[in-house]
């Protein structure tokens, strides 16, 4: 089994809908995970008006979505 742990911030609140028929809970959110950068590369993208971060979708299932 392969494990991720990913530190970041919620770009908005997560959405928690229950699918019908089954019922089984469902949250979809967006994370931002800066990126690894020296200060003067982080300067330079930022200029560039590139993205210093990566916004990553996720979806969990179950009771991890009521969580």
């Amino acid at each position: 089994m392969n494990l991720v742990m990913l530190i970041g911030r919620l770009t908005r609140d997560p959405e928690l809908r229950y699918l019908p028929g089954t019922g089984t809970a469902v949250t979809t959110f967006t994370l931002a995970v800066d990126k690894q950068l020296s200060k003067e590369k982080r300067q330079e993208l930022t200029e560039k008006g590139q993205p210093t971060a990566d916004f990553i979708n996720i979806v969990a299932w179950g009771k991890q979505a009521e969580n």
